[in-house]
C-alpha cells in the first residue's frame, strides 16, 4: 500500500481552512482516507467564536474516527453521526442556524479487502484510477448548476476590476445569492449542523481489485485542471502518482502567481488552500 498526501494554506499569513487524513486500524485490512474544504464565510458575523479551521479539525477527526472504528456504518451514515458530533460540541456558545455558520465540503473513500466505498459533498473531486488506466472523477455538480441569474452575477462580479467599490458590492450581492441556495433543495449541499446533508451526497462501491488508486483533492488543489486547464483528470493522477501531492500543488501555485490579477483565469480566490490525498490500495 502507498499513502502520501500534502497540504498548503492558500496564504501563509493564514489558517489553512482544509483537512486531509489517512488511517489504517491496527487489524491491518483496509483502511479510510478524509479530506474536507472549510468553506470562507464572507467577512462579518457568522454566529460561531470557533473560526473553520477548528470546525474542519472537528468534523474531518470525527469522520475520519467513525469511519474506522464503526465499520458496520455506511460512510453515509458516519457523516451524519460526525456533523451531530460536531454540532453538539459547540451547540451551547454558537448560533448553529446561521446562514454562514462554519461548513465544508467533504470526501472520504473506505477500503477492504473486497471493495471500496466512496462519498462526495459538494465542490471537491474524488479520482478514482482503474486498474485499466480510466480516470473517473466523482463529483458532486450542484455548485456549479446554480440558476442562470446567480451565473450570471458571479460573471458580473469577476469582469469588475479587484479592490474596487463596484466589485465589492457586486461581490457581496453574489454572496447572498449563494447563501439563499446553500442547504436548500433547488441549490446545493455542505456538511454544516444539520446532519440530514449527508444523505445529498454522492456515493458508490467499486470492487477493490478494480482499482488502482484513489486520489482526492480540495478545490483549490482541483483548480490545476478545473480552473487553470493545465491538464485532465488522468494527467492530474499520472503527476500526484509519479512526483507526489506537492508537485501537484506546486504547480497549481505557479499557475496562480502567473495571473494574480485572476484577469486569465478568473476565479473567487487568487490563491487558494490546497489538500491532495493520494492513496493506492
Amino acid at each position: 500500500m502507498r499513502i502520501a498526501l500534502a497540504t498548503e494554506p492558500g496564504d501563509p499569513q493564514r489558517p489553512n481552512e482544509d483537512y486531509a487524513s489517512v488511517a489504517l486500524p491496527a487489524s491491518g485490512e483496509g483502511g479510510a482516507l478524509v479530506l474536507l474544504d472549510g468553506v470562507t464565510p464572507p467577512e462579518g458575523d457568522d454566529g460561531c467564536v470557533h473560526g473553520v479551521p477548528w470546525f474542519t479539525a472537528r468534523l474531518g477527526g470525527a469522520m475520519l474516527e467513525l469511519s474506522v472504528s464503526h465499520r458496520d456504518m455506511t460512510l453515509t451514515e458516519a457523516l451524519a453521526a460526525a456533523i451531530s458530533r460536531t454540532a453538539d460540541s459547540h451547540r451551547q456558545s454558537c448560533d448553529l442556524s446561521h446562514v454562514r455558520t462554519p461548513q465544508a465540503t467533504v470526501i472520504a473513500a473506505r477500503w477492504s479487502g473486497g471493495e471500496v466505498e466512496h462519498l462526495v459533498l459538494s465542490d471537491s473531486v474524488l479520482l478514482l484510477e482503474r486498474t485499466d488506466g480510466t480516470v473517473e472523477p466523482v463529483l458532486d455538480s450542484r455548485l456549479d448548476e446554480l440558476p442562470p441569474a446567480v451565473r450570471d452575477l458571479r460573471a458580473a462580479v469577476r469582469a469588475l476590476p479587484r479592490g474596487s467599490a463596484e466589485r465589492a458590492a457586486r461581490s457581496r450581492e453574489y454572496a447572498r445569492a449563494v447563501e439563499a441556495l446553500r442547504n436548500a433543495e433547488g441549490g446545493f449541499f455542505t456538511a454544516a449542523a444539520d446532519p440530514t446533508a449527508a444523505a445529498r451526497a454522492v456515493t458508490g462501491r467499486t470492487p477493490r481489485t478494480a482499482l488502482r488508486s484513489l486520489t482526492a483533492l480540495s478545490d483549490g488543489a482541483g483548480r490545476w485542471v478545473e480552473v487553470f486547464r493545465e491538464g485532465e483528470w488522468a494527467d492530474c493522477v499520472a503527476l500526484v502518482s509519479g512526483q507526489g501531492p506537492q508537485a501537484l500543488i506546486d504547480r497549481v501555485r505557479a499557475a496562480e502567481a502567473a495571473d494574480p490579477a485572476c484577469a486569465a483565469f478568473p476565479r473567487g480566490k487568487a490563491r487558494d488552500d490546497a489538500a491532495v490525498i493520494f492513496v493506492a490500495p
